[in-house]
């Protein structure tokens, strides 16, 4: 199978859509829309958390594990796993260590 998509999928997030002998769950181009998705809304999340913790917010774990609450709720449009990804790439990209989160199923 040829794949001209110059979008590279990291493993963390095939992890997401995979069974436990490794396969994917739903199609290639579908695990790549959800992929773009979840990144873009990590990316598009950075400025909100920068102001909320420049803002006043306590602590970055705070900002991060509000943010993650946020994520879970049911009108996100994310599964708990997809959120929890979406958590550990915001504290990524923002240089912040990774809060622990709370575990939840899908």
């Amino acid at each position: 199978m040829h794949d001209d998509n110059q979008i590279l999928i990291p493993p963390s997030f095939i992890a997401l859509h995979s069974d436990a002998r490794q396969r994917l769950l739903l199609p290639v181009d579908e695990l790549r829309a959800r992929y773009e998705l979840c990144e873009d809304l990590a990316q598009h999340l950075v400025e909100q958390a920068q102001q909320l913790y420049h803002g006043g917010a306590r602590s970055e774990e705070g900002v991060l594990l509000g943010m993650h609450a946020g994520l879970v709720s049911p009108d996100a449009g994310v599964s708990a796993p997809e959120a929890r990804w979406i958590t550990l790439r915001l504290a990524e990209l923002l240089g912040w260590r990774s809060p622990a989160l709370p575990t939840t199923g899908d």
